[in-house]
């Protein structure tokens, strides 16, 4: 079984213009990988920002809000005691806790989420097995098309891989 096929570049534009040419193909299920960031594949890939500031900020608000209403509750209610003649709720005194568990539970959402999001952590890819994949993180370009493109045909994807002049195509083992 394979997860789909691999192309080798040697520069960023070769990349690019496959990119684009399997973008007019129209494949949608496609990744690339690159030594460093290149924001016209991330155009092309259609990535996006992800809601984790979302739920970072619903997190810190959510913290905020419990650590508030604790310390609420138990300088009002539960156990109020009038110390110098201070006011039982006495709100600025509860903003320096409040604040420091609102940015411990943001900052911990924002981790989880990020980590959920991007179903982390995965010890193993597919695209591990391609022979030379390891100089993806040094000076080589690579694009996967996916077995899970409703366009993948074996031998029709590796003939349009060819025709985009790469340095090699390779077959993504599934396991």
């Amino acid at each position: 079984m394979s997860a789909g096929l691999m192309a080798e570049f040697q520069e960023a534009e070769a990349l690019l213009r496959a990119l684009r040419a399997a973008r007019a193909a129209g494949w949608r299920r496609m990744d690339a990988y690159a030594p460093y960031p290149l924001p016209e594949a991330a155009e092309l890939l259609d990535a996006h920002g992800g809601p984790v500031a979302w739920i970072a900020i619903g997190a810190g608000l959510c913290g905020a809000a419990l650590s508030y209403g604790t310390q609420y509750w138990l300088s009002v209610h539960d156990y109020p005691i009038n110390v110098g003649g201070r006011p039982l709720h006495a709100w600025p005194a509860f903003l320096p806790a409040t604040t420091i568990v609102a940015i411990l539970w943001a900052a911990a959402a924002a981790l989880l989420g990020m980590l959920a999001l991007n179903r982390l952590p995965r010890l193993h890819h597919p695209v591990f097995a391609v022979p030379g994949f390891g100089r993806a993180s040094e000076d080589r370009f690579f694009l996967f098309l996916s077995s899970r493109d409703p366009r993948f045909r074996p031998e029709a994807t590796a003939r349009f891989l060819h025709g985009l002049s790469p340095l090699r195509v390779s077959e993504v083992p599934e396991k």
